[in-house]
This record gives structure tokens, sequence and C-alpha cells, in this order.
């Protein structure tokens, strides 16, 4: 059998990390020149406009490829996948209530959020909520989700049948 056609584990959870529509900001941006060229009576010059066509563009799937790779979430009944860093389920104990307080917030705050973020990144990206897991070891990490609540159910549902299964 082909390689390509190698089954792929069922995806339970995934999220891209970012979405390539932004590299329209690219030819937005050189549309908006050459009004602004046409408007100051300057007229056609299309030097300026292809330049912020190219950096903008550039930069951005620069950007965007970067979040794809390291703000990516995939859960499977394997592993967990956080950026490039994968946790296999069988590390996964248990799954903490979500937290009564933001990390934003004065209040006291959960042992979970004050734990690592799984991933290689330095903490929970940008746009993203914590949900606390208990590893094997007894250790503490925060999984990490834009749609933090749809990732800590299947989470949750995960674990409870691993620990049903083994019981």
């Amino acid at each position: 059998m082909p390689e390509e056609q190698l089954e792929q584990p069922e995806l339970l959870f995934s999220e891209t990390g970012a979405s390539w529509y932004w590299l329209v900001a690219g030819p937005a941006s050189a549309i908006a020149m050459l009004l602004i060229q046409f408007k100051g009576g300057v007229g056609f010059q299309p030097l300026v406009p292809l330049i912020f066509l190219v950096l903008v563009t550039g930069f951005l799937a620069l950007q965007v490829k970067a979040a794809r790779v390291h703000t990516s979430v995939e859960l499977t009944r394997e592993a967990l996948r956080q950026g490039t860093e994968v946790t296999p389920l069988a590390h996964i104990l248990g799954v903490f209530p979500a937290a009564q307080y933001s990390v934003k917030s004065r209040e006291p705050l959960e042992k979970w959020q004050q734990s690592r973020a799984l991933g290689e990144l330095s903490g929970v990206p940008r746009g993203r909520t914590g949900v606390g897991v208990e590893l094997t070891g007894k250790r503490t990490a925060q999984a990490w989700a834009r749609n933090h609540r749809a990732l800590r159910a299947a989470l949750t549902e995960l674990v409870g049948e691993k620990t049903a299964s083994t019981q």
C-alpha cells in the first residue's frame, strides 16, 4: 500500500493555529497605495504598491506559517499535540475543572494555572485559554486552545475512557 494512503488517526479535536486568509492584506495594501497615488495626483507608479505587496504578503506568510506550526492543536485517541510537542495520552491522568478566575484577574489562581504550558512556547499563546491537566509523576501542565471548552470536553472523555478501561 502506498505511503500516502496510510490511515491517519482519527482527529477528535483540531485547531490550525492561523488562517492563510491573512495574506489578503498584502494585495489590499497594494491597492490602498494605488488609490493613494491616484487621489494624490501622482498617477500610476507601480513600484511602491509592488513593494507593499511583496513585503506585507511575505511578512504575513512567515507569521502565518509560524503560527500554524507552533500554535496548532491536534487530539487523537493516542496523543495530544500542542505545537511541535506531542504528549502521549497515557501520560495524561486527569483534567482539572475550569478555573474560577482568569489568569488576567488579580484573584488567586489554581495550581495548574501556574504550571508550564504544553508545547515549545514559554506560555499559553495569546488568544488561547489553558486547560489544566494532571500528568504522570505528579506533574501538572496546561493544555491550551482557542476553543478550550471543546478541548476540555474531548480530553475529559478520553481520560475517563482510559480510566474506565484500566479498572
